[in-house]
């Protein structure tokens, strides 16, 4: 299907007559109070959602649509108690191979290929061999590398977009560079290779299909333990990896959330698990925070209260300082 120029669902105001796919979600079939059959629906794109009506539906028609999935909708944009609703005259599923993804789940602004290279930079620094060598098992690893690449970094707060995770781990290993001849004590190896890895269990904790949700393996074990396995696996496969360096890297791996009431089975208890933790919270607090004072709409000084944060955030910028 050729690319075709899209209204984004919060640009769409009525009356707005509109031809284009959409991502349904949540379709329920509901009796009228008369008892004529509708459909309503969330219509979306990676802009927002809107509320959908089809008036005089079936349950053929009903039937027919995805549970959450793709569809071409024919109708007017109207307004209803002061929110604006799509009126379907006609709608039908679209294979998700015919859609262009970025349009419905947002992406990098940043070259995937680029940022990959620079990774690869930064980890040929590594000396270890037994960690280089599990780099490498992890970089051969086509199938997950491919997943890697493409993965959003969280299901929101910070790098929820298609290559996410690939660009927040970059941030991590270049912020490292920076870091690390500050503190030469530290056994920058570990912090690299931790830095990494840290994260490498969001390739299956989260699912990005259609959305980003989270799987059910992700539900029950989370990415820090998934992780734990996935590293554990790969270091299983090298001959005479030390106890102790596979207990030092799994250890930061596990503490990076840095307490456990944010998921961490252990807190930090080497230096180089300090470094990782707080290297990684910098890059995840300034993104999460800066998005967010971007993305609010409202007029006044303070976006609403952040329950991640426990606190609104100031807006205004030092560069708009009286």
């Amino acid at each position: 299907m050729s690319k075709q120029p899209r209204r984004w669902v919060k640009e769409i105001s009525p009356p707005e007559r509109l031809d284009q796919i959409f991502l349904i979600s949540q379709p329920q079939l509901r009796n009228t109070t008369r008892g004529d059959l509708y459909i309503a629906a969330y219509l979306s794109d990676k802009s927002g959602k809107i509320n959908g009506r089809m008036w005089q539906a079936s349950e053929a028609l009903f039937k027919s649509l995805p549970d959450e999935g793709f569809v071409k909708v024919k109708g007017n944009a109207e307004s209803y108690q002061n929110n604006v609703q799509m009126i379907i005259n006609a709608i039908q599923p679209v294979d998700a191979s015919e859609v262009d993804m970025e349009d419905f789940l947002a992406a990098s602004e940043f070259d995937v290929d680029e940022m990959f290279e620079r990774l690869l930079t930064v980890l040929r620094t590594v000396k270890n061999p037994h960690l280089l060598e599990l780099i490498k098992l992890f970089l051969d690893d086509s199938d997950l590398m491919a997943i890697f690449k493409k993965a959003p970094a969280a299901s929101n707060l910070h790098h929820a977009y298609l290559g996410g995770l690939l660009e927040h781990t970059l941030s991590l290993l270049e912020l490292s560079q920076r870091i690390l001849p500050h503190y030469p004590k530290l056994n920058a190896d570990l912090v690299i290779v931790g830095l990494f890895l840290h994260d490498i269990g969001k390739t299956k904790e989260l699912a990005c299909d259609i959305s980003f949700k989270y799987t059910d393996q992700g539900q029950l074990l989370g990415h820090i333990v998934q992780g734990l396995m996935m590293i554990q696996e790969k270091i299983a496969q090298i001959d005479n990896f030390p106890v102790d360096l596979k207990n030092a890297l799994l250890h930061i791996i596990a503490s990076h959330h840095g307490i456990k009431e944010y998921g961490s089975p252990v807190t930090p208890a080497m230096p180089e698990a300090f470094a990782v933790h707080h290297i990684d919270n910098l890059d995840s607090k300034i993104t999460m925070t800066t998005s967010m004072i971007e993305n609010d709409l409202g007029e006044g000084r303070w976006t609403p209260y952040i329950r991640a944060l426990e606190m609104p955030l100031f807006k205004v910028r030092p560069d708009d300082f009286e």
